[in-house]
């Protein structure tokens, strides 16, 4: 039978709207499940169990009064450490602020809750969501769902993993440089981008910095939309978000993949990947491009991809954690110091350059989705490496130049403002969740989201292409 904790989110929320699965014992087969796994793997951080379960008790007393309910009624939601959940300790994983309780939720938490959701734990992060393997100076390191000694990837490892192992329905994400992607990949989840100003972020201390959002992650496509439609806002505080928030519908609908133009690369041209994950994402493909139209190896012009990560990643560290390095270095981690760092050597004629070639990047993307719907690449370029290995090295004998080279798969969407969905695609050559991302122009979020669940519809047809469940899960 199965627990209520490994149900869907949308099916444990269809039981609760029915009166057959009361919120309260939905909790409490999250809390036990987090009880039986969290010593091992870490994916849950802070945690008021007597809370919990009053706000399932609410929940509860709610349905049975026959009151309207929100999208996400009695749904236990797992918190990345970067939200403020007012009576949750909120570390952003930096010793600086290992103590620090807020006293009010964030405007998405708000949200979460104002849909019914129970905003009930806070998930792993790296510090400030530095870096793509969630551990940090104050709890430590998260392990992946399917082997604790590897790393969950991150920022947004800690939500992925708790995921995966039914410890919540549903985890909110965020997503820089793959932050919310690379951690679904990895672990055997779902996690999607939207545009810039989707999911307002009203709290950031730089409005015009656009290239951090926040999103949902869940087990299905349908169930990180149920999220979505809860994170969906206009917010006039954050100068991307427009009423187009509003424009989604209740559910997605059926997209005819046989309609799609869709443009398929291993790398972009410029981006390192380990041979054996290019030659697995070869072999996933020809077992399922036939689905499309049209299915093209093609991608846009990346030649300067790198050097515009570089300055504008600088320059967003820069802003936000330069009076940090300078009053707490010694409680900063490396990623953190390095990149405000870079950030601090740039001159303003490379700060000019960066955002010209920015500008002519995205019209190159632009230009190129006038010619195809999607593009689908590999979500991560290695498989899951040691927790204690910081970052990826090296990759096929070549150094990284640095931490975040092997992350280029998923910052070239993004410094485009792409829309970009992870969704599993069977295990790699060790074993490991294998993950493909459906990447679509700014504002094609829904055409994105669509894609996907058709997608994911057809992938879970063949064993070797099925969403992997964890062995702690399995048996």
């Amino acid at each position: 039978m199965t627990k209520a904790c490994d149900l869907s989110a949308v099916e444990a929320r269809r039981l609760i709207g029915q009166k057959k699965l009361s919120p309260v014992e939905l909790m409490d087969s999250c809390l036990e499940r987090i009880g039986e796994t969290n010593k091992t793997y870490n994916s849950v951080v802070s945690l008021d169990e007597k809370s919990a379960k009053k706000q399932a008790k609410a929940a509860e007393k709610a349905v049975m009064a026959g009151d309207t309910l929100g999208v996400l009624h009695g749904l236990p939601v797992g918190i990345k450490d970067l939200h403020s959940v007012a009576g949750l300790k909120c570390t952003w994983g930096s010793l600086i602020f290992k103590d620090n309780v807020p006293k009010v939720d964030d405007s998405m938490v708000a949200n979460v809750r104002n849909a019914g959701g129970l905003a009930f734990a806070m998930t792993n992060v790296p510090e400030f969501g530095a870096g793509a393997n969630t551990r940090n100076r104050v709890y430590g390191a998260t392990g992946n769902a399917f082997n604790p000694k590897l790393t969950a990837a991150g920022s947004s490892g800690g939500a992925a993993v708790g995921l995966a192992l039914g410890q919540m329905p549903l985890a909110t994400g965020s997503d820089y440089a793959g932050s919310l992607r690379t951690p679904a990949a990895f672990n055997g989840v779902f996690g999607f981008r939207p545009s810039p100003g989707i999911v307002p972020s009203p709290d950031k201390i730089a409005g015009l910095i656009p290239w951090g959002v926040v999103g949902p992650m869940g087990r299905s496509v349908e169930d990180l939309y149920l999220l979505l439609r809860a994170q969906l806002d206009h917010d006039i505080a954050d100068p991307f978000s427009s009423a187009d928030a509003y424009d989604f519908p209740e559910a997605l609908s059926d997209a005819d993949l046989s309609d799609l133009r869709v443009a398929i690369t291993t790398d972009f041209g410029v981006c390192p990947i380990d041979k054996q994950i290019a030659k697995i994402f070869k072999s996933r493909v020809q077992q399922f491009k036939g689905v499309f139209g049209v299915a093209d190896e093609a991608t846009w012009d990346c030649h300067d991809l790198h050097e515009i990560f570089e300055i504008h990643r600088g320059l967003s560290y820069l802003t936000s954690h330069q009076d940090k390095l300078a009053k707490h270095r010694k409680m900063l981690d490396t990623n953190v110091i390095d990149n405000t760092e870079r950030g601090l050597k740039l001159t303003a004629a490379e700060i000019g350059r960066g955002f010209q070639m920015q500008h002519a990047y995205a019209k190159r993307v632009a230009a190129f989705f006038e010619d195809y719907d999607v593009l689908i690449a590999p979500t991560a370029a290695v498989s899951p490496f040691p927790h204690e290995q910081l970052y990826v090295t090296e990759i096929n004998g070549e150094k990284m130049e640095n931490y975040t080279r092997w992350m280029a798969l998923v910052y070239a969407p993004t410094m485009a403002l792409c829309c970009a969905l992870s969704i599993p695609c069977g295990v790699d050559h060790k074993g490991m969740p294998f993950g493909i991302q459906i990447v679509g122009p700014k504002g094609r979020d829904r055409l994105v989201l669509e894609v996907g669940r058709a997608l994911e519809a057809e992938l879970s047809r063949t064993p070797a292409t099925r969403r992997p469940v964890p062995p702690v899960i399995s048996g």
